[in-house]
C-alpha cells in the first residue's frame, strides 16, 4: 500500500466521528460534509508524521473549521442587521438529499440541533466538544483562544440555555441600573469603546423579526459586533428611556409616546451577557413596564 492510500484508510477510520462532530456544529449535513472534506484537504497538505493521535489532530482541525463557518454566519446575520436586509439563511439551498438529513437529524435529536443554534460559536464548539464528545477544556482552550477556565464558562452557559435553566442575574438592582445607565449613554454618545467595555466577551443579542425586519428573529454575538449595531441605532437611542420591565432595570423606546421596542438586559458579574429586543405587539402586551426617571 502506498503512502496516499495509506493515508486515505487512515481517514475514513475517522470519518464517521468527524461527521458526526461536524454535524452537530453546523446542524446541516451539506455543510458538516463541506468541513469534513476541509479537513481531508488540510491532511494531505500537513505533515502529520509525528501524529500520535490522529483522531485528536483531525477532530481539531474539523472543530476549527466548524466555528470559522459559524463565525461567517453571524457576520451575515450581522450584515442583515445592520442593513436591514432579509435573513442570511434565505434562499440557501441544500445540495443534501433531505431523507438523509431527516434520518442523522432524528438520530442527534431535533430539539437538541434547535436549542444548539441558539448558541454563539464559541459556546457551540465548547459544549459540542466536551459535552457531546469528551475533548478536555484544555483541549479546547486553544481553539478559541480562551484559557481552559474561561472555557470551562463557556460551556457551563451553554449548558444552561440547552437546559433551559435561566442564566444566574445580577443581585444588586442598583447596580444593574447603573450597567443599563451606562449602556444607554453610550450608545446615545456613540462611544463604541465605553460600550464595549460594557458588553460580555460573548454577548448575545436577539431581536424580533419586525425589528430589522427579517422573515425570522435575529441573532448576533459577540462585544464589537453587538456594539456595532448598537452604534447603528444611535438616533433611535435617542427617544429610549429607563425602565422596569419585569421587575429588572431595562430600557424602552417610544417615540411620540408610541411603544415601539424593549430591550430586556442579562447582566453577570457587572458585564451584559444578552439582550432581548422586544419589538413584536403580543410579546410587547405581556411586558410589565414602569418608566423609570431617566
Amino acid at each position: 500500500m502506498d503512502e496516499q492510500s495509506r493515508l486515505t484508510s487512515r481517514f475514513e477510520e475517522h470519518r464517521s466521528h468527524l461527521r458526526a462532530v461536524s454535524y452537530r456544529m453546523l446542524g446541516s449535513l451539506s455543510e458538516a460534509e463541506d468541513a469534513v472534506q476541509e479537513a481531508w484537504l488540510r491532511l494531505n497538505r500537513a505533515d502529520t508524521g509525528d501524529v500520535e493521535n490522529l483522531g485528536g489532530w483531525l477532530t481539531t482541525v474539523v472543530a476549527r473549521v466548524c466555528l470559522n463557518m459559524l463565525r461567517a454566519r453571524e457576520t451575515r446575520r450581522e450584515d442583515s442587521l445592520e442593513t436591514y436586509g432579509a435573513s442570511p439563511s434565505a434562499g440557501r439551498e441544500e445540495a443534501v438529499d433531505p431523507e438523509q438529513e431527516a434520518v442523522l437529524a432524528d438520530s442527534v435529536g431535533l430539539a437538541l440541533l434547535v436549542v444548539l443554534d441558539r448558541l454563539t460559536p464559541a459556546e457551540r464548539l465548547a459544549f459540542v466538544l466536551h459535552d457531546l464528545f469528551a475533548v478536555p477544556f484544555e483541549d479546547i482552550a486553544p481553539m478559541l483562544d480562551r484559557t481552559p477556565a474561561a472555557t470551562r464558562q463557556l460551556a457551563s452557559r451553554a449548558r444552561r440555555r440547552v437546559k433551559g435553566a435561566p442564566p444566574a442575574p445580577e443581585a444588586d438592582p442598583a447596580r444593574r441600573r447603573r450597567v443599563v445607565d451606562a449602556f444607554l449613554s453610550a450608545t446615545r454618545g456613540g462611544d463604541f469603546e465605553a460600550l464595549v467595555a460594557l458588553l460580555h466577551p460573548d454577548v448575545v443579542l436577539r431581536a424580533d423579526p419586525s425589528v430589522v425586519p427579517s422573515p425570522a428573529p435575529v441573532l448576533i454575538s459577540g462585544a464589537v459586533t453587538v456594539a456595532r449595531g448598537a452604534m447603528a441605532a444611535m438616533q433611535r437611542a435617542r427617544a429610549t428611556r429607563p425602565a422596569l420591565v419585569g421587575g429588572a432595570a431595562g430600557l424602552v423606546m417610544a417615540p411620540l409616546g408610541r411603544l415601539f421596542l424593549v430591550l430586556r438586559f442579562t447582566i453577570e458579574d457587572g458585564l451584559i451577557t444578552e439582550i432581548d429586543v422586544v419589538a413584536e405587539p403580543e410579546r410587547l402586551r405581556a411586558l410589565d413596564l414602569a418608566v423609570l426617571d431617566a
